[in-house]
């Protein structure tokens, strides 16, 4: 039986997603660490059967969505626009705007260890709470709930490309042609602490084949590796 604080918790809850559930102890569930079972004699049921299906619902959902969307992309593509997505850090933050931490049931040692805050437990919940959406309602109402925090996101990876990783494809380029292992250089660092630029410049056998600009050394080193690919796929 689900307690009528428990339940008030749960209203809150679905206003905040935008969804009545039919089964309540669905929701119930995706909202219940596997700590607070324990610590109760197992009297409830915990979150991670459920997690393990809302990761294969929302492959499916994010993958359908960019298939029908973004026709000139190739499979590969697709499946990084996907994995840039679908990842710990960024369902950890959606779970973040939808508040689920104060909603999770948590052990008494895992609550005073940030248990709340933690991504691994707010993305696992996020997912649970996804195949709670699926077995409550189906496919089309789960995507009808989920998409519109993907949607945005989505898009801006389709058309900007940020979703590739430019140091993998040069290193991976660098050895399918055997030709030295890429090394990468912070050349200068301007402005500010709170808002640096840095210039970075990657080598290839001591020649400089590309530099980019970013506001991290990890935008900075892709700029260059894409400016490097260019280069050197442009000579072959």
């Amino acid at each position: 039986m689900i307690s009528e604080e428990r339940n008030e918790e749960l209203k809150k809850c679905q206003k905040k997603l935008g969804h009545h559930f039919k089964n309540i102890n669905l929701l119930n569930q995706a909202l219940t660490h596997k700590s607070f079972v324990n610590e109760n004699e197992r009297k409830f049921k915990d979150n991670e059967r459920l997690e393990f299906l809302g990761d294969s619902v929302l492959d499916l959902i994010i993958g359908e969505y960019a298939l029908k969307k973004f026709t000139t992309h190739m499979e590969g593509d697709l499946s990084k626009i996907r994995a840039a997505l679908v990842n710990e850090s960024n369902l950890s933050k959606i779970a973040r705007f939808l508040g689920l931490g104060a909603y999770i049931q948590l052990g008494k040692g895992e609550l005073l260890a940030g248990g709340s805050d933690k991504n691994s437990i707010l993305a696992n919940t996020f997912e649970a709470l996804v195949a709670a959406l699926y077995l409550d309602e189906g496919i089309k109402k789960t995507a009808s709930v989920t998409l519109p925090f993907f949607k945005s996101d989505l898009h801006h990876l389709a058309n900007t490309s940020s979703y590739r990783d430019f140091k993998s494809e040069l290193q991976e380029y660098a050895q399918a042609k055997k030709i030295p292992i890429p090394s990468y250089k912070v050349q200068k660092e301007t402005g500010p602490d709170h808002n640096k630029i840095f210039e970075v410049t990657v080598s290839v056998n001591g020649q400089i084949v590309g530099q980019g600009k970013g506001k991290t050394k990890k935008e900075g080193e892709q700029k260059a590796a894409n400016e490097a690919l260019k280069k050197l796929k442009a000579k072959t």
